[in-house]
């Protein structure tokens, strides 16, 4: 069966996970792309039902193999649930993991209410490359698993163990862990030698570091500039700094 309407219940059902709200109701976030579903699958994660649209479906034959559901859409239903400017016809639906906060095992990073959700997730892929596969995000940092993150994390958020939670509560799991905060007033981070061990937080776009963070920060690392550059992108900063500390 072919869903045609815009109002079917599949229909917005998938379209409200495009919402926080949604995602929180039901627990569950959207990944959309072939590779991106492809991958989804292969690390493991649950994939509770793929849409296909039928235009595009010839070409998801394996759609079956990766979830227990496979809904098929006309066009004008699967672009009402899509969040692609050019869907490529397959979408997903996946369990959310569910991290408590704990202390991590190696050096992590602390996303520190960064607001943009293709930064937040730009800083994901990076992190799951570098080998910070710990991530902790303050409450009032953008959603990962909204599908501007997920898609800029480009398959990160599958990997790395991000886990949410209040300040207060990300301090205690990171007691013992130096704190070293990226700030355009600190020293070269390029001529620092960390420990083996630490945490890298990075704050908002455009306010910084929250006080709570730079109260507790064992050490204020910044990216040396030239010429009239004032700063750097948040995820551009953020990959610049993991790279600089782990080599």
């Amino acid at each position: 069966m072919i869903i045609l309407s815009k109002n079917n219940p599949a229909v917005k059902a998938l379209a409200a996970l495009k919402e926080k709200k949604g995602r929180r109701e039901r627990g569950t976030f959207l990944v959309e792309g072939g590779k991106m579903v492809s991958e989804c699958a292969a690390c493991g994660m649950e994939i509770l039902r793929v849409a296909l649209c039928e235009t595009q479906a010839h070409s998801f034959g394996w759609a079956q193999s990766v979830a227990g559901e496979v809904l098929l859409f006309g066009k004008d239903a699967f672009g009402a649930i899509s969040d692609e400017k050019t869907p490529q016809g397959v979408l997903a639906e996946v369990r959310m993991p569910q991290n408590a906060v704990i202390p991590p095992e190696k050096s992590c990073l602390m996303l520190d209410g960064v607001s943009d959700p293709a930064n937040v997730g730009a800083v994901i892929r990076t992190a799951a490359a570098a080998g910070y596969g710990e991530i902790y995000l303050t409450d009032d940092c953008a959603d990962p698993f909204a599908p501007k993150s997920v898609r800029a994390s480009m398959s990160g958020v599958f990997y790395a163990k991000l886990m949410r939670g209040a300040r207060e509560e990300i301090f205690a799991a990171l007691q013992g862990v130096p704190l070293f905060a990226a700030d355009m007033d600190g020293e070269n981070v390029f001529s620092f030698v960390p420990p083996e061990k630490f945490c890298l937080c990075i704050g908002n776009e455009g306010n910084g570091l929250s006080e709570e963070v730079r109260t507790r920060a064992s050490r204020f690392l910044s990216i040396p500039m030239e010429g009239r550059v004032e700063s750097l992108n948040a995820a551009v900063s953020a990959g610049i700094a993991m790279y600089a500390l782990k080599h």
